[in-house]
């Protein structure tokens, strides 16, 4: 049940979102309730209610406060205000459209559980890509033929929780769209039902024109992929990159339109020579992804994994932007030595007893001697503290 208090907060950021003020005067930081004398604060708030509900996200709240950070957060029970970190519109096809028409980049990072698609969501990237490159780097397989729908459902649910803002994509997993358009309806509508997915993506060019088509024609969004193909990586020959004759890079030109006719909203260039990357590109109206396939595509795709240096060797195409697995591993051994030495947990980490409960509870289990000492302990702290703080207690 709604406590007045929370009423009055979720009043306060009604009348905030209805609020006219000119951009000049905004701050995305902190900024002052006298500058917005629109607003209505309930009565039921305190001055520290009104600053915590009227700060929206969470690194704009005034912490210090007590009653603002009054709620802990556990690794259980995420608080609700993390869910709040979406400060921009929602990204749908229209507006990765709009970033297409004026030639702005588009971001896209894959992502394979809640918490990295809470991260890539909190970085403001356009896109979220549920690759079945999780079948590597998240489960442990020898390729990403091996991973099966039913597990990427419940990877792209895991991710869907933690997205708010970006416009979330679902590989359809090898084995789930070859047979017939018919299968590849079937399995693409539990994607975005189940998975909560809001597009899927498939891999292959003109053969697949014809489900292509059948899939947005009821309506299911969908992301074409050329170039390296690394479901089929078998029959190319290992992961090559691809488009390297012109009559390769002929037959890629050919693929990618076939992909757009058929309707395709983009499509993703793998592992292609940066030339003919940049030629299919400016040769179609819808936008290309590159991975490893240079500047001239309209938007990049890096995994996850590769770019925070997660396993060390990555592909050349991929910039390393953190080792973080340094960091995990050195944060790990920490650890384990603070355990094996006793420095952890510390007393702060620690739940504290009301001091005549302790007493007692000593006394119960017959430890007499260490209820004296926890009496003699509290003594000695009272008799330090002010004259003022003795009396409040």
């Amino acid at each position: 049940m709604a406590t007045p208090t929370r009423v009055a907060a979720n009043q306060l950021r009604r009348a905030f979102a209805q609020a006219t003020v000119p951009r000049s005067s905004r701050s995305s930081h902190s900024v002052g309730l006298v500058a917005y004398p629109a607003l209505k604060l309930s009565e039921n708030m305190t001055t520290a209610h009104k600053l915590c509900a009227f700060h929206s996200t969470p690194s704009q709240r005034p912490t210090a406060h007590p009653l603002c950070a009054q709620k802990r957060s556990y690794s259980s029970r995420p608080s609700e205000a993390e869910h709040l970190h979406h400060v921009r519109t929602k990204v749908t096809l229209a507006t990765l459209r709009k970033l297409y028409k004026r030639r702005e980049p588009i971001t896209v990072m894959t992502a394979h559980d809640f918490p990295t698609g809470t991260l890539v969501d909190k970085a403001g990237i356009d896109m979220t890509l549920v690759g079945d490159s999780l079948a590597m780097v998240a489960l442990g397989y020898t390729s990403t033929s091996e991973i099966t729908l039913d597990e990427m459902l419940h990877h792209c649910r895991a991710v869907a929780r933690g997205t708010r803002s970006s416009f979330l994509v679902a590989d359809m997993p090898f084995g789930t769209y070859e047979t017939s358009p018919e299968q590849a309806v079937a399995n693409a509508v539990r994607i975005i039902k189940e998975g909560k997915a809001e597009a899927v993506k498939l891999e292959g060019g003109r053969e697949l024109a014809p489900t292509i088509a059948r899939l947005t024609k009821v309506g299911i969004p969908v992301l074409g992929h050329i170039g390296l193909t690394p479901q089929r990586q078998a029959s190319l020959g290992g992961y090559k990159v691809q488009g390297k004759t012109v009559a390769k890079a002929m037959a890629l030109l050919e693929d990618a339109l076939a992909l757009q006719e058929a309707g395709c909203y983009g499509i993703v260039l793998e592992a292609v020579p940066e030339p003919v990357a940049r030629h299919v590109t400016n040769m179609l109206s819808v936008p290309t992804i590159g991975i490893g396939a240079g500047v001239g595509c309209s938007g990049q795709v890096l995994v996850q994994q590769d770019m925070l240096g997660l396993y060390g060797r990555v592909p050349k195409f991929c910039k390393t932007y953190r080792n973080l697995a340094d960091e995990i591993v050195g944060a790990l051994k920490e650890y384990s030595a603070d355990v094996k030495s006793g420095a952890f947990p510390a007393e702060e980490h620690c739940y504290p007893m009301p001091q005549e409960e302790l007493v007692k509870f000593l006394r119960t289990v017959g430890q007499e001697e260490a209820a004296k000492v926890a009496m003699e302990g509290h003594r000695h702290k009272v008799e330090q503290k002010p004259v003022a703080e003795v009396a409040m207690a």
